[in-house]
């Protein structure tokens, strides 16, 4: 069951994702690409504070910070670049567009993570079907890109 639940997640996630790029895209349409990446992040930190105080989690763990591998402070550089990128690429190419992209290269990504244990994650053994699953994502892709 639990299974379940995190694939469930994920997927709200990927819903999110896209909802989060045609805002941003629609954003960046009246105020500008680099002024609405600024605005993306400045209401996400507002909001992750005001959760965070209403939890009542602390900031005690942020005691920690020197514990930190180098490399996982890269994902706020990483959510500049995927917001940017995104606010540049929609109105140009279209949500579904935009969105097949990423999802073929950031799973081709993730196999490599995940087969390399890369960046301290659990490594996966490799397997031949991964760079199928991936070539017919691709090709399913491209069927649904064809005008």
């Amino acid at each position: 069951m639990a299974k379940w639940l995190y694939l469930s997640l994920a997927a709200l996630s990927g819903a999110a994702m896209a909802l989060q790029g045609t805002f941003n895209a629609a954003l960046g349409k009246v105020v500008g690409i680099w002024e609405s990446t600024l605005i993306v992040h400045l209401v996400g930190t507002i909001t992750v504070l005001l959760i965070m105080l209403s939890l009542s989690t602390g900031f005690s763990n942020l005691s920690k910070l020197n514990n930190v591998p180098w490399y996982a402070f890269l994902g706020g550089f990483l959510n500049v670049l995927i917001i940017y990128t995104l606010v540049r690429a929609i109105p140009q190419i279209g949500v579904g567009n935009a969105t097949t992209a990423i999802i073929i290269t950031q799973v081709l990504t993730a196999v490599c993570i995940d087969n390399l244990g890369a960046f301290g994650m659990k490594k996966y053994e490799f397997h031949y079907l991964d760079l199928l699953g991936v070539a017919l994502l691709a090709a399913g892709a491209r069927i649904l890109l064809m005008e």
